[in-house]
């Protein structure tokens, strides 16, 4: 009996004298174990759905931000593929739902992939544009697509997220 009280008073103690410890995650690999130091203090926390500006357009096109996307997402209209200097490249027109802004855009096909969607794989194509998000400008790779059955143009997928953002579903339009 005596034994149990000593064991509960040093359980208790220790409990009350807690501290916080950081330990750095560890990733294990086939062959490595390696230690990630992330520094995440300056990333900047992003909601659910974001504004994204496809430069040179004005108005920001909002993007629901999904964080199971390999791959962004763009809605086009008007798509046409032809060759130019022997390479693939599409021509397509970008149109703000909201401020009626468009634009149209020729730009070489970066890659192919298939999409797995019930029934069939669907064939994608994508493009690198030029983009403005949280105040950084930068190139992505965006597949081409009609998400015109979407509430939102855009999908940004972790292509763009990983390194440049925490994601917080909680919110949204957190960026200006």
């Amino acid at each position: 009996m005596k034994k149990f009280f000593l064991l509960a008073f040093l359980l208790t103690v220790s409990a009350c004298k807690s501290e916080q410890v950081i330990v750095p995650a560890v990733v294990h690999n086939v062959n490595t174990t390696q230690e990630i130091v992330v520094e995440k203090a300056h990333l900047p926390i992003i909601g659910e759905v974001e504004p994204i500006y496809f430069l040179p357009m004005k108005s920001p096109f909002y993007a629901r931000i999904d964080t199971g996307a390999t791959t962004s997402a763009l809605d086009c209209q008007n798509v046409e593929y032809f060759e130019r200097d022997g390479e693939k490249w599409v021509a397509f027109k970008l149109k703000n739902r909201k401020s009626g802004e468009e634009h149209i855009f020729e730009k070489k096909i970066e890659r192919t992939f298939k999409v797995r969607r019930v029934g069939e794989d669907e064939s994608r194509k994508a493009v690198k544009m030029d983009v403005k998000m949280g105040g950084e400008t930068f190139s992505a790779v965006f597949s081409i697509a009609d998400r015109s059955g979407f509430d939102y143009q855009g999908l940004i997928g972790r292509n763009i997220l990983t390194g440049r953002f925490i994601v917080d579903t909680s919110t949204s339009y957190t960026l200006n």
